[in-house]
């Protein structure tokens, strides 16, 4: 099995099965297909509304003795409407609950955003603390206290930009394991991804085909998806592989580690494959010129009042 090695010395392992949207209905099987193939990591979240569901496959699973709890990693996150110290033990008391375990193997801040607590969705300005009362260092600092504890064995940050990262980490001493970044051929933040290997802060990547089943809830239309465009799709034929596993290869290939989601159990074990398609030099420097730094995932639902725009969420100019 693949792994990653965090800056500690943990490996992880580096194909996990995405959550974000599955339904409850869909997600147990998809965990217990998931568990069945192979897959050793699941990566959840509180916002995703399904840790139960979730849960119960992961009880079920070490019920019937076809995993033990010591091999399989769980990854969940804090969600944006507890970011103030006080809001992030019971939030992954909550979720640890929800999903039936003792611990954690990852625990990460889900955005560099703050609302209101009992906000899941924010409808307006009123819905969001200032960074000024709710700084993501203490946030931070609250999330390594949960590690001392014992609730989460690494924490780390998700959708975070360099010098959010920077500044978390001078401020408390103390870097995250795991950064969880948007990324896919036409997205494929190279700079970050050096930046963070430099600092020992591990990559992995989400919506690695990028993302769409999310066009919808998102309010986008994608021209041509990354499943579908020639240059991958030609790399696929010639592999004998599917495009799907092609753009999960060229994550894995690329150091980091990757979430595809489904809840197609056909499609879970296809995507497992990829583990096994080894892309040459050629499909690499291919695959890499489809560059079009396009996020999917772009933050708009976070761009009410003055606190957050694309520059100051993502840093970028």
């Amino acid at each position: 099995m693949k792994t990653q090695r965090l800056h500690d010395g943990t490996e992880m392992p580096a194909l996990g099965l995405g959550t974000w949207k599955s339904e409850p209905e869909e997600v147990y099987r998809a965990v217990r297909s998931a568990l069945e193939v192979g897959y050793r990591h699941i990566d959840c979240a509180a916002i995703y509304q399904n840790e139960e569901e979730v849960g119960q496959a992961l009880r079920d699973a070490f019920a019937a003795g076809d995993i033990r709890r010591e091999e399989v990693w769980i990854t969940s996150k804090l969600w944006n409407d507890s970011h103030l110290a006080e809001q992030t033990k019971p939030a992954i008391d909550t979720s640890l609950k929800k999903l039936g375990l003792d611990y954690l193997d990852l625990y990460l801040i889900h955005w560099p955003v703050a609302l209101r607590h009992g906000t899941l969705l924010p409808t307006g300005p009123g819905d969001f603390i200032p960074l000024s009362e709710a700084p993501l260092e203490s946030t931070w600092e609250a999330m390594l206290s949960l590690s001392e504890a014992g609730l989460a064995r690494q924490v780390g940050v998700s959708n975070f930009s360099l010098g959010q990262i920077t500044r978390i980490s001078e401020a408390t001493g103390a870097m995250p394991a795991v950064n969880q970044i948007e990324l896919h051929p036409y997205l494929q933040q190279s700079a970050l991804i050096e930046a963070c290997s430099e600092l020992g802060v591990a990559v992995t990547a989400y919506s690695p085909l990028g993302s769409p089943d999310s066009a919808a809830f998102m309010g986008r239309k994608d021209d041509v998806l990354l499943t579908k465009h020639p240059t991958i799709v030609a790399i696929a034929n010639a592999r004998g592989a599917t495009p799907g596993q092609v753009l999960i290869a060229w994550a894995l290939a690329r150091g980091t580690s990757v979430i595809p989601k489904s809840v197609n159990p056909a499609r879970i074990a296809e995507n497992w494959g990829a583990r096994n398609l080894t892309l040459t030099l050629a499909d690499m420097t291919a695959i890499g010129g489809l560059e079009r730094h396009e996020r999917k995932v772009d933050g708009s639902f976070w761009f009410m009042g003055e606190t957050y725009s694309y520059e100051t969420l993502w840093e970028e100019h």
